[in-house]
């Protein structure tokens, strides 16, 4: 290393430089090779002072400067870090200040210059809290001055510059916003076209550009040649609109790092070089100088132009400015210019879209567009685009990954490894071994041993002459409550003794045996389904506690749920963040659950509004464990005020001074209880917007009450609510987290004149999965929730019946097909087809009512529901003594024997003719608007 002094001109370095290079190659008689830059032209003093003796040191001279564009071209994990920082900057000025600015611009219909502009959003990008983005100004700074351009005057190159001309937004007006953004000296850049009430040539042409630009991102793949993804772009184009082809401009990007334009990098048709996991690239496409039939130059010329920042990585490619949307939707204005208007102005109304660039609609006195109108255009572009994903998706193949029904292999069930260790007959009368898990039974004077979970069922009654009896009833494999698992198979030959009785004159020693063996059964099966569990659960991270790195955000005194099992006083704990995860913790060793902020697909915070708890939730991506219970959702909560009835008073008068002063402590503590959180809410926000969780895309959502509505979603009626990427309902067990981006449809079953509830079904994109339903939602709220499921994006259907889903999902995955030959999800689509005849009802075995199955799918679909809709967290005592009762050979079984008695001998006309009565009678009810307001779910359901 040569260090130069400020004085010193530097040639006697430049000659020590040169004489060790010619020492390397002393008795070599070719001239040393020497590698230089040769495209940077030298600029200053002493770059010319080396490049003039460069020349003359007779040197071979090679241009070295491919091979340092390739080293440079890979990023690591810092530079992509530097980039992400600069994209989030640039995509949030886009959003939160251009965007924002453009259309108070239109909507007031004021005169702004592009180079107003460009100062306002140059000012953001310097001052970045402006742009609602939390990074220190010493360490952005701008790539370019913003370009912004209107008004027929267009020019695609990076070196373009905002004019001194108006913003021009009439009618068939294209506007063009690029912003590049550093961070660290480290580049980005986003540039979009917004469309104002775009001509059938401009819309198009802006279709076939988002295609072509998507293309070109999809082929910057690790392995692919750079001129791959020019290629896709140009295909796209010259496949939807060859006439295009000669507008479409020459590169479609270039790569970008320190440096804006890494020119080795450009994405033409020329660059054979390979992409590698770790480049950057600047994909900018565009058409220019297009043309559209208009007689105003200002609307007559146009160019389009589209630019994301985008990181390869080793698995897929992250488009980082990626969440500036620029779908059609969402960046087209169209509005309707009331000619009759001397002014011609244009009054501009948003309806309030969730998207961060409204569609605008303009409305003319003379014709007003009613909302539900405008609502069906959008819902029949959605039904377009459903069928079409779907189709995509379905062609795909078949989906992989059915987790529904996962085998269980039982232990080897051992009670005692020899003879010598069963313990000594106290009495020859039932004995009970807790330690080894056995009863022993007196059988032909021998105390006989069996494992206690070989036992299905125990019970015991008492006759007349004050009998007592024991009833033992076990598990035989292949009856039909217990197939065979692994220890039958083992022992195929075995013999297996079904039950047997005892008889005893003492009732307290036999209620005694009964109650130790259910018990002891009861811990056995708790604690082997809890280690089946954990056999399933996906390995965690393991928590890294925060120590001296900084303080935890802490929240005390919270209460969990599901709770921790286990007898005893509940005890409150404390919510702390550490490094990469929240811990739980109690008072209690035993009592921690430690949830890691990758595991959390979606994070909740809902005050306590008109409920009585203030809560935290988590909806997980895998399952974790708390106490003995494994579940996807973990909650924390508070309650606000203490549910109190006062007995035996009086009524109290409104101006009792105690009851006002008890209402206001309550009022503030509610307030409290709130602030608390919330003010945790924004701490943990701000942890999760720093760098390193970027990729988690975390954030507390809060469920919008006003959008809410009651319905059945699983045994009790329940308040649901939006959220902005949910549907929820988090108060009351088992909880409801829906995610809006795995629905694949809405159906709305029993919605008709007269009725006073209808059934929302949620037919999800995985069509493995059984469908929610929430069921008796108030017709008074069925508006309220096709305008939700309008803004969200969301396709809905309407239909009289409640119609049999599974049988519908297994026809379209059997044959995807004829599924979509025959228009996939228009089949639900009253106004289409006529879906009324009953000849089509009878012949359509696919999507018959579920009111109308037959007795034996009635049941099955019953039990299934039922499997389905038991929850987690009821009491294990109660489920347990429930299935004993259910699992046992017992009256059912005997009664079904009886039936089928009844039927060979010639009883079966009389059994139909009841069973049809009944059903008759059942699906007359299930027509019939429900009489009493308790929301239950139908038993033929």
């Amino acid at each position: 290393m040569h260090v130069k002094a400020k004085t010193d001109d530097g040639t006697a370095l430049m000659d020590a430089v040169f004489r060790s290079i010619r020492a390397q190659y002393k008795g070599s008689e070719d001239a040393p090779f020497f590698g230089y830059i040769a495209r940077e032209a030298p600029e200053g003093k002493l770059l010319e002072t080396w490049a003039e003796k460069l020349k003359s040191a007779s040197f071979q001279l090679v241009d070295v400067t491919n091979g340092l564009s390739d080293l440079f071209a890979f990023k690591d994990k810092e530079e992509h870090m530097n980039v992400k920082k600069a994209a989030y900057l640039s995509y949030n000025v886009m959003n939160n200040v251009v965007v924002p600015r453009l259309e108070t611009v239109i909507d007031e219909e004021k005169k702004i210059t592009h180079a107003t502009l460009m100062d306002e959003t140059e000012k953001a990008i310097g001052n970045p809290q402006l742009a609602k983005v939390n990074l220190k100004p010493e360490n952005v700074d701008i790539c370019y001055p913003p370009i912004f351009q209107s008004g027929g005057e267009f020019d695609l190159r990076p070196s373009a510059a905002s004019n001194e001309e108006n913003l021009y937004y009439d009618s068939a007006s294209v506007i063009l916003c690029a912003v590049g953004a550093r961070y660290n000296s480290y580049c980005s850049n986003i540039a979009r076209t917004f469309l104002i009430d775009a001509t059938p040539v401009q819309s198009k042409a802006y279709e076939v550009l988002l295609k072509a630009h998507e293309a070109a991102i999809s082929m910057l793949k690790p392995g692919n040649r750079i001129s791959a993804a020019y290629q896709a772009a140009l295909s796209v184009v010259e496949k939807e609109a060859p006439g295009l082809v000669p507008n479409l401009t020459k590169s479609a990007g270039t790569g970008i790092g320190l440096e804006f334009r890494e020119s080795g990098l450009n994405l033409n048709m020329k660059n054979e070089r390979v992409v590698k996991a770790g480049m950057v690239f600047n994909v900018s496409l565009g058409f220019q100088n297009l043309q559209c039939a208009s007689k105003n130059p200002k609307n007559k010329n146009f160019s389009l132009l589209l630019a994301d920042t985008v990181i390869v990585g080793e698995q897929n490619t992250e488009v980082v400015t990626g969440k500036s949307s620029k779908a059609v939707k969402d960046v087209a204005y169209s509005f309707n210019e009331d000619e009759e208007e001397e002014d011609k102005h244009v009054k501009v109304e948003t309806n309030g879209s969730d998207h961060f660039m409204s569609k605008t609609v303009l409305r003319s006195d003379n014709h007003e567009i009613s909302k539900e109108e405008l609502r069906r255009q959008h819902q029949a572009e959605l039904a377009r685009q459903k069928n079409e994903e779907t189709a995509r998706r379905l062609a795909g193949g078949p989906e992989t990954g059915d987790n529904r029904a996962i085998a269980k292999t039982a232990a080897d069930l051992i009670a005692y490894k020899n003879v010598n260790d069963l313990p000594p007959p106290r009495d020859f009368m039932i004995q009970i071994d807790q330690k080894n898990e056995a009863v022993l039974l007196p059988i032909y004077g021998s105390m006989v041993p069996f494992h206690v979970a070989t036992i299905r069922t125990v019970s015991s009654q008492q006759d007349t002459n004050r009998n007592c009896f024991i009833r033992i009833i076990f598990n035989v494999p292949g009856t039909p409550f217990s197939s065979h698992d692994s220890n039958s198979l083992k022992n195929q030959g075995a013999i297996y003794l079904k039950e047997v009785s005892f008889r005893s004159k003492d009732p307290r020693h036999i209620s005694e045996v009964v109650q130790q063996i259910k018990t002891l059964r009861r811990h056995v099966v708790a604690r082997e389904s809890e280690k089946a569990e954990r056999a399933t659960l996906v390995t965690q991270e393991k928590l890294q506690l925060a120590g001296n790195r900084f303080k935890p955000i802490r929240l005390p005194d919270l209460w969990i749920r599901p709770v921790f099992g286990g007898r005893g006083r509940k005890i409150p704990g404390t919510l702390e963040t550490h490094v990469n995860g929240f811990r739980y913790s109690t008072t209690r060793a035993d009592e921690r659950v430690d949830v890691m902020y990758g595991n959390i697909k979606h994070a909740f915070f809902q005050p306590a509004e008109k409920e009585m708890i203030t809560l935290l939730h988590f909806h997980l991506h895998n399952h974790i464990m708390v106490g003995n219970k494994k579940t996807k959702d973990v909650q924390f909560y508070v309650e606000v005020m203490d549910v109190v009835q006062t007995l035996g008073g009086g009524k109290r008068s409104a101006y009792d001074p105690d009851e006002i002063e008890e209402e206001q402590r309550e009022r503030d503590r509610k307030n409290k209880i709130n602030m608390d959180f919330q003010s945790f809410v924004n701490r943990v926000n701000d942890l999760w917007g720093q760098p390193q969780f970027n990729g988690l895309d975390l954030e507390f959502d809060q469920p919008l009450r006003e959008l809410g509505f009651h319905g059945v979603p699983h045994k009790a009626s329940a308040f649901i609510v939006p959220t902005s990427s949910c549907l929820v309902e988090l108060v009351e067990t088992p909880f409801l987290v829906v995610t809006l981006s795995e629905i694949e449809i809405v159906n709305l079953e029993r919605v008709g004149l007269g009725q006073k509830n209808f059934d929302m079904t949620i037919v999800f994109k995985d069509f493995k999965r059984d469908v929610l339903r929430i069921d008796s939602i108030p017709s008074t709220s069925l508006d309220g929730i096709k305008e939700w499921l309008d803004t969200t994006d969301l396709k809905y259907y309407e239909s009289r019946l409640n119609l049999n889903w599974r049988q519908i999902l297994k026809t379209i995955t059997d044959d995807p097909q004829s599924f979509i030959e025959n228009g996939g999800w228009e089949f639900l689509n009253l106004e289409a087809s006529d879906s009324e005849s009953e000849d089509e009802e009878e012949s359509d075995q696919g999507y018959e009512p579920s009111d109308m199955e037959s007795e034996s799918e009635s049941e099955d679909d019953d039990s299934d529901s039922a499997s389905l809709v038991e929850s987690e967290d009821e009491e294990e005592e109660d489920s347990e003594e429930d299935s004993e009762e259910e699992k046992g050979k017992t009256w059912e079984e005997l009664e079904r024997e009886a039936s089928n008695a009844d039927r060979e001998k010639g009883n079966e006309s009389d059994s139909e003719e009841d069973r049809r009565r009944r059903k008759m009678k059942a699906f007359g009810k299930s027509r019939a608007p429900p009489s009493s307001a308790i929301p239950k779910r139908s038993k033929l359901r």
